[in-house]
């Protein structure tokens, strides 16, 4: 069949997906800070669709392809988080940023219901629209000795991550209070490198420190080679945001208020 391709395509969701991730900055940035994350891809009803999900339940994890909704524009050369040489061409990155914004992930299943398939390992954003889910195949879809590109060609090399006895307190007093792994956000971003970084949310501070953003929390550190010590763990809340009057439907502002009764800024 010939004929003059196509100018344009046009799709449309098969569904959405649902997890307690709105904000850009709180996707994870690597797939071992997504780990246990969960959330639910729920398939639009009156398609048929719960007849396509029969003997999904069987495998283990799916791809997932969707839309990096919230994304605009795009650059032929980017930055990527891990890269210690310069900017890369666009296509040989991983940047959500790109000229038809469609993303890739693979997903663990943890069960299907009706049109709700409830998975694990979610990297994605609350509100996500899903295009296509495809069962993931071991043994044809992973290749453990592929080249790296210039990932190989441009090793970061790990960094140890220790934390200090107060923050050690503070993040144990903190994980039991919220659904963020704070814990192991700064682990997976630090061990990357404590550069200031954009994309890692790091900004350098006066004597030698170093602060990094996750979410509403801020993280002081210290680096001496390949050595980085979380000191302390602040609020990201101003004094002025966590006034008693304030409306806290969710209860995020009672947890900062107690944060920061427990341990005040100096």
């Amino acid at each position: 069949m010939t004929g003059t391709p196509p100018t344009s395509l046009t799709l449309e969701p098969i569904g959405v997906l649902r997890c307690a991730r709105a904000d850009k900055v709180d996707a994870p940035r690597q797939p071992a800070a997504a780990e246990d994350l969960t959330g639910v891809i729920s398939l639009h009803p009156q398609h048929h669709f719960e007849h396509a999900l029969e003997d999904l339940a069987g495998w283990e994890r799916i791809w997932v392809i969707f839309w990096f909704h919230h994304n605009r524009g795009w650059r032929p050369k980017v930055l990527p988080p891990r890269s210690d040489s310069g900017r890369k061409g666009l296509f040989a990155t991983r940047s959500p940023h790109r000229p038809n914004p469609l993303g890739l992930s693979v997903l663990r299943v943890d069960r299907v219901e009706g049109l709700d398939i409830h998975v694990r390992d979610v990297d994605l954003l609350d509100g996500t629209p899903v295009f296509d889910i495809k069962p993931y195949v071991a043994y044809t879809d992973a290749f453990p000795d592929a080249g790296g590109g210039w990932l190989a060609a441009d090793p970061r090399p790990a960094y140890r991550v220790a934390f200090s006895a107060e923050a050690d307190a503070q993040l144990d007093w903190i994980a039991p209070r919220t659904p963020l792994p704070l814990r192991e956000r700064i682990e997976t971003t630090l061990a990357l490198g404590p550069a200031p970084n954009p994309y890692r949310r790091i900004k350098p501070l006066a004597g030698g420190r170093s602060r990094l953003a996750v979410q509403d929390w801020r993280v002081l550190f210290t680096h001496e080679g390949l050595q980085v010590t979380v000191l302390r763990i602040e609020s990201g809340y101003k004094l002025s945001q966590l006034a008693e009057s304030l409306p806290d439907p969710d209860g995020v502002l009672a947890i900062h208020r107690a944060f920061r009764a427990g341990w005040p800024v100096a």
